[in-house]
């Protein structure tokens, strides 16, 4: 599930644009079943204190086509752009067994296979094609991608405040 913080709001979903002159908007859903964000039932706009509730959401090849109660035109829509959709922590189900919900990494000390601490993970990404963690290196603030995955951070440790990376060679290098 791609997700931010903001206090106790977990990001699910980003409004990416208005779609068509009746007040539907395209919206990326970071859920980890995507269509289950419609689901939540009302979703806070982060930073407006407004609540959205989805009427209806069908597959489009952005994410979703999604029909928001009360927005009823274009010009309604186009003003929701950008728009992180969250829910409280609370509303959340515990997180199984190796899986993570993205906000709980993001501030977590990276280390190497070493033990050696090079940083902190400064936000998680997904471009399309996985999962990516972004790591802010300690010694030239510059932050490097790398896979979400087994072979590139091989422990992640929540409660221990940290995850260790196998970086492939050179990626650390200036």
């Amino acid at each position: 599930m791609q997700e931010a913080a903001r206090g106790d709001l977990i990001v699910l979903g980003r409004v990416v644009a208005a779609h068509g002159i009746r007040g539907e908007v395209v919206l990326k859903s970071f859920a980890g079943e995507p269509e289950a964000i419609a689901a939540y039932g009302p979703l806070q706009v982060v930073g407006s204190g407004r609540h959205i509730v989805i009427a209806a959401l069908r597959p489009a090849k952005a994410g979703f086509i999604a029909r928001l109660e009360g927005v009823n035109d274009r010009n309604a829509a186009e003003a929701l752009k950008g728009a992180e959709l969250a829910v409280a922590r609370n509303r959340l189900p515990e997180a199984g067994e190796e899986e993570y919900y993205h906000a709980d990494l993001v501030g977590l000390e990276v280390r190497l296979t070493t033990g050696e601490r090079i940083g902190a993970v400064g936000s998680m990404e997904n471009y399309g094609a996985g999962d990516l963690v972004a790591v802010r290196l300690e010694t030239s603030g510059r932050e490097v991608l790398l896979p979400f995955d087994r072979a590139s951070v091989p422990v992640v440790d929540v409660a221990g405040g940290f995850l260790v990376v196998d970086p492939p060679e050179g990626l650390l290098e200036p």
